[in-house]
């Protein structure tokens, strides 16, 4: 598998992850945050596996795997989504999209401390630029970008999480298929989120019932495509790439969040939001490599031909 098909692959993950962002605040709306969150999750987990059978992937794993992938689930899944959908309901989408968008940074921080990568200029130039960019995109609608509110912690909680994750996934995906690392990681996340929320939300079951049939279908395209689908190319793009270059695309959710919103939502996008996007772009290629691999290319076929 070339580069450039894993990074195609990884801006349809940030497409359906940034329309995700507008799914979640109408799920986390519609229901009790924890326990519909458990659900998408179990859901996910479900189309992982039955993606695995149906093309006859292996799903087993050993005592000592199951282990670690409890770990991975208890950052990326239990600790990732929780904070998310809390920090959703007690923050505004601006300083969400600005936090989540240190994600990069603070993954290759981790990488460079703990898997011991090296962060390079070129690397380091791009997510600058793309962590700029994601500035540019939502601090229009920030009236209080200053402001730290809890739900803005919770956030940032969410991102540590992630990052966290990404760096057991690479370490775990040397030993095992990643998409049984999805599946079990997802499985085992959903079961203990399912858990506290019977312990954190009473009414969190009887809720579904109020659900309309519209939220419903937001709820399985949320569940089947972002967080099953998405969340397995994700994480064989870090078997494949690192945890440091896989999350630089992660600048590119928000600013699909964005184009969601408006076709869903009807808002409207600003000019400045276009050039934060350029920015974004920008850094992704730079941190990506992808601009120095494409010209690379392009300098040995004028030499060939």
């Amino acid at each position: 598998m070339t580069k450039w098909s894993l990074y195609i692959g990884l801006v349809f993950v940030m497409i359906c992850w940034g329309a995700n962002v507008v799914a979640i605040k109408i799920l986390v709306n519609a229901f009790s945050p924890i326990t519909i969150t458990a659900l998408r999750l179990l859901v996910a987990a479900l189309t992982v596996l039955a993606i695995l059978a149906v093309t006859r992937q292996s799903q087993s794993v050993t005592a000592r795997q199951l282990v670690w992938i409890g770990l991975v689930g208890l950052f990326n899944v239990v600790g990732h989504h929780y904070f998310l959908s809390a920090g959703l309901v007690k923050t505004t989408a601006s300083n969400a999209g600005i936090i989540l968008g240190m994600s990069p940074l603070v993954t290759a921080l981790l990488a460079i401390v703990i898997l011991r990568e090296r962060l390079g200029v070129s690397k380091f130039v791009g997510i600058v630029l793309g962590f700029t960019g994601v500035i540019f995109i939502v601090i229009h609608s920030s009236a209080k970008l200053g402001s730290v509110s809890l739900g803005d912690v919770s956030i940032f909680c969410a991102v540590l999480a992630q990052a966290l994750s990404f760096i057991f996934i690479k370490k775990l995906a040397e030993t095992m298929d990643v998409r049984a690392l999805t599946a079990w990681m997802l499985l085992i996340g959903s079961v203990i989120l399912f858990i506290i929320g019977l312990v954190t939300e009473k009414d969190g079951l009887s809720k579904l019932l109020e659900g309309r049939g519209s939220a419903w279908l937001v709820f399985l395209a949320s569940a089947m495509v972002a967080s099953g689908l998405g969340q397995m190319i994700y994480n064989r793009t870090i078997q494949q790439l690192g945890a440091a270059e896989a999350a630089i695309f992660i600048n590119l959710s928000p600013f699909f969040s964005l184009v969601a919103s408006s076709l869903f939502l009807g808002e409207t996008i600003q000019m400045v939001q276009w050039l934060g996007f350029l920015l974004v772009v920008i850094g992704v290629l730079f941190a990506s490599g992808a601009l120095e691999q494409g010209t690379r290319q392009s300098l040995r076929r004028k030499i060939m031909g």
